[in-house]
């Protein structure tokens, strides 16, 4: 196992304008439909020495939603789909970070959507650590993972005449992520 260096230890908050969370799936068994939430907040507590004393938790506002039609979008903001009224977060908290080689981990955790937690794992690759142009320290990390929005209360579907569905079960996270090193105040 590589050991991370020592600078990465420490709190980073994501930049929400550098960062996407998305979604990508099958829309009427033929094309994708990709797209977003626009409202993030995320914070990582890196332990470089021992990454699994690392934590990471991440917070969804459902409202942003964002699949480029405004239409689609209010219909996945209801009931139908993710009831942005009455769950109006999507959160993750992870429960364990294990570095599996060098730059790749898998983060476990709790995924809370619509009031309902499943346990997930991501596969998560860290991209490395640059000094941006003020100066901060910057990671990127990127990944994905394909769930079943049905185990988390998100049914609504309408079937097709060829015998299939409108929508996918299967949905896959999409994560670029782009977090920001908080220094500590002199």
């Amino acid at each position: 196992m590589v050991e991370l260096s020592p600078n990465l230890s420490g709190e980073w908050r994501f930049d929400p304008s550098h960062t996407r969370i998305g979604f990508s799936t099958r829309h009427a068994m033929v094309t994708k439909v990709r797209g977003a939430f626009n409202d993030i907040e995320g914070i990582i507590h890196a332990d470089a020495e021992n990454p699994l004393n690392s934590s990471v938790k991440v917070t969804i506002k459902v409202a942003s939603i964002d699949t480029r039609n405004a239409q689609r979008d209010e219909h996945l903001r209801t009931n139908d789909f993710f009831d942005a009224p009455n769950f109006p977060e999507i959160t993750f908290v992870s429960t364990r970070i294990d570095q599996i080689e060098e730059g790749n981990f898998i983060v476990s955790g709790n995924l809370t959507i619509r009031g309902i937690t499943q346990e997930i794992s991501l596969p998560i690759e860290f991209l490395g650590v640059e000094k941006d142009a003020y100066g901060q320290l910057r990671a990127g990390f990127e990944g994905s993972r394909r769930i079943d929005r049905q185990q988390f209360g998100v049914k609504w579907n309408t079937a097709l005449d060829s015998g299939g569905v409108l929508v996918s079960d299967k949905i896959t996270l999409e994560f670029e992520v782009s977090a920001v090193k908080v220094e500590a105040a002199s």
